[in-house]
């Protein structure tokens, strides 16, 4: 079975910087995309960055030039650096990933616990 465990959440101040990491383990063949999520509290879950085949990013306006994400392919993980971070950023961040698994190759899509960040003012 697959499995995600996010970690690097906590508590920054405003104009603060966090990086999340996540790992994947299991019986993994080969990763499509992984992506970072965040669900604040009264609001929808939200995507806010993915890379997909490695190399090709998607960011959510709101972050766009303050978050970079990166995958480390020999690890199989995902990172989100966070900079410039604001209070509107508190929120429980997920990780999302597409992969094949195995023995017998299907894709599947899975999620992390989740991590959370916070910033105060």
């Amino acid at each position: 079975q697959v499995q995600l465990v996010e970690s690097g959440g906590g508590l920054v101040q405003a104009g603060g910087s966090l990086r999340l990491s996540c790992a994947a383990s299991g019986r993994i063949v080969s990763i499509n995309d992984m992506g970072w999520y965040r669900q604040a509290p009264g609001k929808q879950r939200e995507m806010i960055a993915k890379i997909i085949a490695g190399d090709i990013t998607n960011y959510v306006d709101s972050v766009k030039d303050r978050f970079t994400i990166s995958i480390d392919n020999a690890k199989n993980t995902v990172y989100l650096q966070m900079n410039k971070l604001e209070v509107e950023d508190t929120a429980v961040y997920y990780c999302n990933a597409g992969l094949i698994e195995g023995p017998v190759p299907r894709f599947g899509r899975f999620w992390g616990r989740g991590t959370q960040v916070t910033v105060s003012s």
